[in-house]
């Protein structure tokens, strides 16, 4: 029997996986939608992973010593990559997992880090100031040309949305002030935060380089894609994405992966200027939703993982079919209407879009009892209130 898998994560992992075959544990939210799916033969017992590390940590193990083979790891967030990098030795030969050196994951998951890591390989970032709350600041001398865009030391929602009040991942500053007012609340929360000058123009903008880089620095698959939809409009969450094969955002991923030595599976962003220069935002070493759209357009990296983790035939793999398209239908609906889309629009584009989360012909329940329910709930809530 082959080995499972278990996706530390959602229903955009658990989808590439169910495409070749392999069985899932999901390790998500308690809402996850993705506990509904036919793909999932077991869901773990939510635990925070934040707050709780070792008790996660022995309810990995505990499953995985009931399963006749170990199962194959997937973290897809940043705490979950953290967690399991930071357990690996208790993790080992009860399960397999594939994830850089652990020195580099805590430098890119870390903004402040990553900043001094990509001034030392001399990546091509925006200019960056760290802020550090124990440490005396001068705003008004950082040396930057605003607007700015400030960022969580750590992409950790619960602190950094309580402290911002937003959802988004940064938040933008047009001057000095702005920026010692927001200082003076962060400061005082505690929170570490990596200034950057900001790449003008919206989060379409933004493009990404994926890659499996085995052991020896050979990338066994790659592709690229671009941001087409977030919410909110600006440093938000994508809602829609899209595959594509762009020469120039590959070359510089590769670039950038070989500098600092990374080995496994990473995504790095870019966002192009005015003049189409591309500029390195940040590098995750983890899978993300991304892989969904791209097994469909025919590179299926988590696929491949499995097979060289577990020792199985590397599963045949398409001639990549760019123009592929991804969104989160209720998120992605709203995002469009946010910019000023109509929902017919919406609709008509949506109907020819490949992969959706947590929603398929195939594999209904997820879309019905994880996403429509609680919703309609909130909905007849807000009614009788």
């Amino acid at each position: 029997m082959s080995a499972c898998a278990i996706v530390l994560g959602d229903g955009d992992l658990v989808r590439p996986l169910a495409m070749a075959g392999i069985r899932c544990a999901l390790f998500g939210q308690p809402d996850e939608p993705a506990r509904f799916s036919r793909h999932v033969d077991w869901t773990l017992p939510w635990i925070d992973h934040w707050k709780r590390p070792d008790d996660v940590v022995t309810a990995l193990r505990d499953f995985a010593a009931d399963r006749a083979e170990p199962p194959v790891l997937y973290p897809q967030t940043d705490g979950d990559l953290l967690l399991v990098s930071r357990a690996r030795e208790r993790l080992s030969g009860v399960t397999r997992m594939l994830l850089a050196r652990a020195e580099l994951v805590e430098d890119l998951v870390d903004k402040c880090r990553f900043a001094a890591l990509a001034e030392r390989h001399g990546l091509p970032v925006p200019s960056t100031r760290l802020l550090i709350p124990e440490e005396p600041v001068d705003v008004a001398g950082l040396g930057l040309r605003y607007p700015c865009v400030v960022k969580p030391q750590t992409r950790r929602a619960d602190r950094w949305g309580a402290t911002v009040g937003s959802p988004a991942k940064a938040l933008a500053v047009d001057s000095a002030d702005a920026l010692a007012g927001w200082w003076a609340r962060l400061s005082a929360a505690g929170c570490a935060v990596l200034v950057q000058e900001a790449i003008v123009g919206p989060e379409s903008r933004i493009e990404s380089y994926h890659a499996y880089v085995g052991p020896d620095g050979a990338v066994i698959a790659e592709f690229t894609g671009r941001k087409l939809r977030t919410s909110p409009p600006a440093y938000g969450h994508s809602t829609a994405v899209q595959i594509t094969e762009a020469d120039d955002v590959a070359r510089l991923g590769r670039d950038a992966f070989a500098r600092i030595g990374l080995t496994g599976v990473a995504k790095a962003d870019f966002k192009r200027d005015d003049d189409g220069r591309l500029h390195l935002l940040e590098i995750n070493p983890r899978f993300t939703l991304w892989h969904h759209p791209a097994a469909i357009a025919g590179v299926n990296i988590p696929a491949l993982v499995h097979a060289d983790l577990t020792g199985a035939p590397r599963p045949a793999q398409s001639p990549l079919r760019a123009g592929t398209t991804w969104c989160d239908p209720v998120e992605d609906l709203r995002a469009a209407r946010a910019v000023g889309g109509s929902a017919r629009a919406w609709l008509r584009w949506a109907r020819g879009c490949r992969a959706r989360s947590s929603c398929a012909l195939d594999d209904p329940l997820p879309f019905v009892r994880g996403a429509l329910e609680p919703l309609t709930r909130r909905r007849l809530r807000a009614l009788r209130q």
